[in-house]
């Protein structure tokens, strides 16, 4: 099947998870709000565009009909490691879904897969999956959250997250771990904290 843009994906991905709860499909204006747009042109091509692909289908000239082709994997999506001690390669795709239909957990909310114990004083340590989710305004970010952060040229880190004018530091909840020392410019923050899940065998 063919691939999907970024936009494609966001806008699918949002009607398969409202029809999945209000068993219909959401109106022009909605889609509109859900993605932050003013006009509906660009609704109307993303939908277009996720029909030609086989991923929707609706009975023309009636509104709220859009039906999903394409079930969503359900439960949440673990994009693969996050280092909790040095830094790691950023993660990509979903390399597995988990179901956690029966926890409160915000939408968007993705996984990651714990490596190290540099976390171990925040009860976070290495195994465990951490749940996160989008932060869409890293500016608005308070000091002391953990977050996912990719460092440039580095990787992938999770730490306490601290900004002091145009330097962030990400500090390890380990005293045997130094911060992370870096320009604000390095650092981009991936996800911050919702929750932790161990499992015992």
């Amino acid at each position: 099947m063919e691939s999907l843009t970024q936009a494609q994906q966001e806008l699918y991905e949002w009607l398969a998870e409202y029809i999945r709860i209000h068993q219909h499909s959401p109106s022009i204006r909605q889609m509109m709000q859900a993605m932050n747009l003013k006009s509906p042109a660009p609704i109307q091509s993303r939908l277009e565009h996720l029909r030609t692909k086989g991923y929707i289908e609706w009975t023309e000239g009636k509104a709220r009909t859009i039906r999903i082709l394409q079930p969503m994997k359900q439960g949440v999506p673990v994009l693969g490691a996050i280092a909790a001690g040095g830094l790691i390669e950023p993660f990509t795709d979903a390399v597995e879904h988990i179901d956690f239909s029966n926890f409160a957990l915000p939408a968007q909310t993705y996984a990651l897969r714990v490596t190290g114990d540099s976390m171990i004083e925040d009860l976070i340590t290495d195994g465990d999956l951490v749940f996160l989710r989008p932060v869409p305004e890293p500016d608005q970010l308070k000091n002391g959250t953990i977050v996912a952060a990719r460092v440039d040229g580095y990787g992938n880190t999770l730490k306490r997250f601290y900004r002091s004018g145009d330097r962030i530091t990400l500090k390890p909840a380990n005293p045997k771990y130094n911060p992370i020392e870096v320009a604000a410019i390095q650092v981009e923050v991936q996800g911050s904290l919702v929750g932790v899940w161990r499992g015992y065998m």
